[in-house]
């Protein structure tokens, strides 16, 4: 009887364990991190769930602030050079 019980009770941690098995990489996991600080997620904390602690409000808003004047230089450059390709082809 007590052979039964244990082998019940092994097949039962094994069958748990295995309903826990982790589905994503680590690189993954590492993007979702990158995505969550970028959108600012990184200055929810456990007292402010789901909004942004105040504490923080100010600092997220320099950085998205910053990231939107990065990506507006960035993307002038890109059509600059782009045009500056096309008006150089049209040339030859």
């Amino acid at each position: 009887m007590k052979t039964l019980s244990v082998a019940v009770l092994f097949l039962a941690t094994i069958a748990s364990a295995h309903a826990f098995a982790q589905t994503k990489t680590r690189a993954q996991v590492y993007q979702e991190l990158i995505a969550a600080q970028q959108d600012g997620r990184d200055f929810v904390t456990d007292t402010s769930y789901p909004d942004v602690n105040p504490i923080f409000a100010h600092q997220l808003e320099q950085q998205q602030e910053a990231r939107l004047a990065q990506n507006q230089t960035t993307n002038a450059n890109t059509v600059a050079s782009s045009t500056a390709s096309n008006s150089s082809s049209a040339t030859n």
